[in-house]
């Protein structure tokens, strides 16, 4: 059985995610961004606000999230994907972001108050996550399926 202790490694494992948005006529777009978990419901990250990802957000919040490690041979694939409503992090989460994110980068690239808006260039975001799904490799033998699959957790 899959639970969410599997998430949890692969959201601890890799420091990137494949954010995918959509503008306000439905045009697609995806972004690897640098992001931090905050609980198990949300994660963060900080991007440029002109960036095309923080715009379509602005008018779109509904994102969908795919964390993975492209380094791993084929036929060793791990992901989780997310349904997830994106923004503006609340103010009053900032501290705890800017710790979880710190604590995922190397000495000479933390953040901090000055990187940040409104005396920055970056602003903080954050998803709350919806739903969440794991890869089943082709081949499980729990689940009996012969193609790659998607199961939610």
């Amino acid at each position: 059985m899959i639970d969410g202790s599997v998430i949890d490694r692969i959201l601890m494992e890799n420091r990137y995610c494949v954010l995918g948005t959509a503008d306000a006529a439905g045009r697609p777009w995806v972004s690897p961004v640098f992001f931090a978990q905050l609980d198990d419901d949300r994660i963060c990250w900080v991007s440029d606000p002109a960036a095309r990802h923080s715009q379509n957000i602005l008018s779109h919040a509904a994102v969908a999230i795919t964390v993975f490690d492209s380094t791993v041979p084929v036929g060793r694939a791990e992901a989780a994907y997310f349904d997830a409503d994106a923004g503006f992090l609340p103010e009053e989460s900032r501290d705890l972001a800017l710790a979880a994110l710190n604590a995922r980068l190397p000495e000479g690239k933390k953040l901090g108050p000055a990187d940040l808006a409104p005396a920055g260039p970056l602003t903080m975001y954050s998803a709350h996550i919806r739903h969440r799904y794991v890869l089943v490799r082709g081949g499980d033998p729990e689940h009996g399926n012969t193609l790659d699959t998607t199961v939610e957790v």
